[in-house]
């Protein structure tokens, strides 16, 4: 586990702490600068509680002129630092990435599209000092969401606190702030296929949630679409949850024995009454209706083996193209 790291003011003997921001950007040169600005508005504050500040902007292979907005920062402010991917790995790779380079005493993420605010920061902060291990935010409205993706979301956090143990709550954010204890948990999982959700559920710690309202994108336009929010739940789901293969197994049986009993029923039939062979439309629908089930049960598993044959790969999480 990584050594926790501790700042000295120059000319004093105190020791200063450092605060990690983790901000994964996609095409969002709109936002690089407003988030800055933002984000630093905190820094009278931590300077008054001996923290200092860095933000890395983990650039996940963006298209458009972010790189180019985050080198103008660095060169403005040396606590700005960036890696950028050799190509778009996703979110949950870029996360994963911001954890391994973050040297901070404290570690947090948030949205360059500011639907995460740093004016949370300072109560955040303090619940820390109260003795939590990680402070997490929640969304208790969904204004300005298509209402079809605000149903689906809440139907899978309602289907993953029924079919998982691990905890995660309904209208959660990345947007969390966290000790180093937990930093280190987090990177302890080396898994490819990865859930930032179900992982900060799963490696437990005392955690204090925070509720705001949702706050809607400053400038450009989100890169969730609802398919791939639907993909996103579905490793979601087969990360943390086994119930569907139990599902897919139960199936199974109920077909078997359903089958078994139309065999009886049609035997005693035609050795009672002697009906001839009928049915032919009732008979295409039953196979299928089975047929169907079959490939849905098959599906289920399919997933299950394509991370694990994923997994098995080891195939590194991201590749950096440039790191400053």
């Amino acid at each position: 586990m990584r050594p926790k790291v501790s700042r000295f003011r120059e000319g004093h003997g105190i020791s200063m702490k450092l605060l990690s921001a983790i901000v994964p950007c996609y095409n969002e040169e709109e936002n690089i600068a407003d988030f800055y600005h933002e984000f630093i508005k905190n820094e009278v504050f931590f300077k008054e509680k001996e923290v200092e500040l860095e933000i890395w902007y983990i650039d996940d292979g963006s298209k458009d002129g972010t790189v180019s907005e985050i080198k103008k920062l660095i060169q403005k402010d040396g606590r700005v630092h960036l890696l950028s991917f050799s190509r778009n790995f996703g979110k949950e790779a870029a996360i994963y990435a911001g954890l391994e380079k973050a040297n901070g005493d404290y570690v947090v993420f948030l949205d360059a599209d500011l639907q995460d605010p740093p004016a949370l920061l300072p109560e955040m902060f303090g619940f820390l000092k109260e003795g939590y291990d990680s402070v997490a935010t929640r969304r208790v409205t969904r204004k300005g969401e298509p209402p079809i993706r605000s149903f689906f979301a809440r139907m899978f956090y309602r289907l993953m606190r029924k079919i998982s143990k691990t905890e995660i709550m309904d209208g959660a954010r990345d947007y969390r702030l966290m000790t180093r204890q937990v930093v280190d948990s987090i990177l302890s999982i080396h898994e490819y296929n990865r859930f930032s959700k179900g992982i900060f559920g799963w490696v437990g710690f005392e955690t204090k949630w925070l509720e705001f309202e949702n706050i809607e994108r400053k400038k450009g336009e989100t890169k969730w679409s609802f398919w791939k929010l639907f993909l996103y739940s579905l490793d979601g789901i087969t990360a943390f949850s086994t119930a569907p293969l139990g599902f897919a197994a139960f199936m199974g049986v109920l077909f078997c024995i359903a089958a078994f009993a139309l065999i009886i029923f049609t035997i005693i039939r035609k050795a009672v009454f002697g009906d001839p062979t009928s049915g032919w439309p009732s008979l295409v629908c039953i196979i299928s209706l089975i047929s169907g089930v079959q490939l849905f049960c098959l599906g289920i598993v399919g997933q299950y083996l394509a991370k694990t044959y994923m997994e098995v790969k080891r195939r590194p999480i991201y590749l950096v193209k440039e790191e400053i």
